[in-house]
């Protein structure tokens, strides 16, 4: 059992605004909010990275490009260049998306060479690398697959899912990757995640990160259980 202040849990947190239509005014809010509940970074599509990091001149908090989202469909090549253009443009953490089309055919080879290039890359720099999975969309063979993979390569987090297709973070995907993976590698839990209650529940499963958008309420509804408790901490 550990124990979490509140800040500890802000810190757990990637509060993420990756929609196709968002605004200047969407990241503004973004970064504002970020800054003001102290969150551990931004998750954004990869073109708003030189604009959060100028929004965010000042803070630690962390800009975080996602790359080849969200559907994974690119090159090796295509994805390197996405992930150093992101980082010249002031990211200092990248989520990518796994080709599921080698996934699927089992091109293991494959999936560790595209791993390894864009871990290479992230660890050049000396930044996080997270290696989105899209759960919902494989087999209990093909998670555990990637996860041995990822225990080969060694990213910073293996990642559940993009929010983007049929289903997104679950408990049991959580403890399934938490179980199967490297310990030196984290877990990164995201989609659907829209209440304290169910983040909690992923970090109790093993989540190290959660990413969301709803994170504003559910940071707010931790404060109000710890203020009504008179605690200072959670213990999870």
């Amino acid at each position: 059992m550990s124990t979490y202040a509140l800040d500890d849990l802000a810190q757990l947190v990637d509060h993420t605004n990756l929609r196709p239509d968002a605004t200047r005014a969407d990241m503004e809010r973004l970064c504002d909010e970020a800054r003001r509940h102290h969150f551990r970074m931004v998750a954004v599509n990869s073109v708003q990275s030189a604009l959060c990091r100028k929004l965010l001149e000042g803070t630690d908090v962390h800009v975080g490009a996602a790359i080849s989202f969200p559907l994974g469909q690119t090159s090796v090549a295509t994805k390197v260049f996405e992930t150093r253009d992101a980082l010249a443009n002031g990211a200092n953490e990248i989520d990518y998306v796994v080709n599921l089309t080698e996934v699927k055919a089992g091109s293991w080879g494959y999936v560790r060479d595209e791993m390894r290039s864009i871990v290479d890359v992230c660890n050049e720099a000396g930044v996080p690398s997270k290696v989105i999975f899209e759960n919902c969309l494989l087999t209990q063979d093909e998670k555990i697959r990637l996860c041995e993979v990822a225990s080969e390569v060694l990213p910073t987090f293996v990642k559940t899912s993009t929010g983007f297709s049929t289903g997104g973070a679950t408990v049991e995907d959580v403890r399934l990757m938490r179980d199967h993976v490297d310990p030196r590698v984290k877990v990164k839990a995201a989609g659907g995640i829209r209440s304290a209650d169910a983040f909690l529940d992923m970090v109790r499963a093993g989540a190290e990160r959660i990413g969301c958008s709803a994170s504003v309420s559910i940071i707010e509804e931790l404060a109000r259980r710890m203020e009504e408790s008179d605690a200072d901490v959670i213990e999870l």
